[in-house]
């Protein structure tokens, strides 16, 4: 569990710090990444379609039309983009980035918000995944009942590094998690399904232009809260603090779930966990509000979700051993009755 939270904080920070790289992005005549002047947001290269005629964002791309990907004449507005307006330069475009950008404009045009549409996509991806939530909650949870085993194997061959007592010891392990059906892999799986969204859902809201038009809530979806903040409008403060609770929670929730540590392991999970929410929050201040939405949302739920499973996880864990007491004095209760039996026919003999 531990190595899956470095591995997930890790890849977090890197796609948080480096916003994907800067080649994608428009530059001016002194190579500096062109923003949109209205909300501060940085302008890709590769947009899957245009914004509204003659507003301002439009005339901005239309001034840069010489650095785009797609022939700027030839791309659809994006209230008419359908998937094959544009050719996928690569599978990850065509299996995750345009799939995902068409479904935020279509459901926007039923549900008249493209921040509604975003976030109620996010809210369907992950009732999507939850049953591969469930099944990695399940193996985190048998991981937590085969730990004082492994401890036990740790204890028995620490120090010893011959050849001979790695392979016993990588056997022995194996057969405890065959015992309690814990598969290792398993457990990182929806780490490693969770990023990719998280990338998908970045590059569709940069590659849509029309989701910067847009408001929710009276916020500005292609603002950063950043530039809402230097414009007096406080409120985006909110987002930044919603995006904190909703990630401490969220994240707070995961590492209960994993099996019992050393005191000093502990710790370093909290420190571990103070330092990525601070790393969020702050790299929040410069992307979409759009984005912060989708992030406040998906992680509010995963958060629930996962004090939901814990409560049934541990439910099972108390339940086990109240069955073996409840057992157990039923067993006695047998053996007086057949004593009492016993004596009965003894005096009647």
């Amino acid at each position: 569990m531990k190595t899956k939270f470095k591995i997930f904080a890790l890849l977090i920070v890197i796609l948080l710090t480096s916003g994907c790289g800067t080649s994608n992005y428009i530059k001016d005549e002194d190579k500096n990444i062109v923003k949109f002047e209205a909300t501060g947001q940085v302008l890709q290269k590769d947009i899957i379609c245009l914004p509204e005629k003659d507003s301002e964002l439009y005339k901005t791309y239309e001034k840069y039309k010489d650095q785009l990907k797609y022939d700027f004449e030839d791309l659809p507005s994006c209230s008419d983009y359908n998937l094959s307006a544009t050719k996928s330069s690569g599978l990850w475009e065509w299996a995750f980035v345009k799939p995902l950008a068409y479904l935020i404009l279509k459901l926007g045009n039923v549900v008249g918000n493209l921040g509604v549409s975003l976030i109620l996509i996010g809210l369907a991806i992950r009732l999507i995944l939850l049953p591969f939530t469930i099944k990695s909650s399940s193996q985190t949870a048998n991981m937590r009942k085969a730990q004082p085993e492994i401890e036990k194997i740790e204890r028995k061959y620490r120090n010893r590094t011959d050849n001979e007592s790695l392979m016993a010891k990588s056997q022995e392990t194996m057969l405890i998690y065959k015992k309690y059906k814990v598969n290792p892999l398993l457990g990182c799986l929806m780490a490693f399904i969770q990023l990719p969204l998280f990338f998908a859902f970045l590059q569709a809201i940069y590659r849509t232009p029309a989701i910067y038009e847009e408001t929710l809530f009276s916020f500005d979806l292609g603002m950063t809260p950043l530039v809402g903040i230097q414009n007096g409008n406080y409120l985006y403060l909110i987002l930044l603090i919603l995006i904190g609770i909703s990630t401490y929670f969220s994240f707070k929730q995961t590492m209960n779930q994993a099996p019992q540590t050393t005191p000093e392991a502990g710790k370093q999970m909290k420190t571990m966990l103070y330092v990525m929410l601070v790393i969020i929050v702050y790299a929040s201040l410069t992307l979409p509000t759009a984005l912060a939405f989708y992030w406040i949302v998906t992680y509010a739920f995963i958060a629930i979700q996962n004090i939901v499973i814990n409560m049934f996880n541990n439910r099972s864990l108390t339940n086990k051993p109240r069955k073996k007491k409840e057992e157990k004095k039923k067993e006695k209760i047998k053996e007086k009755l057949i004593k009492k039996e016993g004596m009965k026919y003894g005096k009647n003999s």
